[in-house]
């Protein structure tokens, strides 16, 4: 085989394997990013799966938030990358995104909801901002050959102090 078709194929087939495991992708469906969540009761985080025809087997999920830091000399907000720190870990453990049948929302994809709360004194330091990164950390087997999938996503959000 010429060495061209041969790297032709090679690039099908990576191309095949990317678009099975984007399509096993999750999604923050709530809270939005911008969204304020107080400090002083849980909120809900909703892991949406959107339905695909290659098949995936769920292995965990993580669920955390991380405090950005503000500088207040340039006026700006810095956040770490989740996929290097994810923070602190509201939850950890299982995932299993089903159909709800709640009528009057319109159609939502496969999700599963995970009440979660903002641990005390999170939002705390001089440099310590109301903004903070809510990040979702996502394993899962896809495909007949089971290929290990991970991934991170994340959404900003602000912290209301309970004071």
């Amino acid at each position: 085989m010429p060495s061209g078709m041969l790297h032709f194929l090679l690039f099908l087939l990576c191309a095949a394997l990317a678009s099975l495991i984007q399509a096993q992708s999750i999604a923050i469906g709530y809270p939005e990013a911008g969204a304020t969540i107080s400090s002083s009761s849980n909120f809900t985080v909703e892991v949406d799966r959107p339905n695909s025809l290659t098949g995936s087997t769920e292995v965990s999920l993580v669920i955390a938030l991380r405090a950005c830091t503000t500088n207040s000399s340039a006026g700006s907000i810095v956040c770490a990358s989740p996929t290097e720190e994810m923070g602190t870990v509201l939850y950890h453990g299982g995932y299993d995104p089903q159909y709800s049948n709640t009528s009057g929302t319109g159609e939502k994809p496969p999700h599963q909801n995970f009440s979660v709360a903002v641990p005390d004194g999170f939002i705390s330091g001089e440099d310590a901002g109301p903004y903070a990164l809510l990040s979702v950390g996502h394993v899962a087997l896809v495909g007949a050959g089971n290929s290990p999938m991970f991934e991170v996503i994340y959404v900003d959000v602000q912290i209301a102090s309970s004071d």
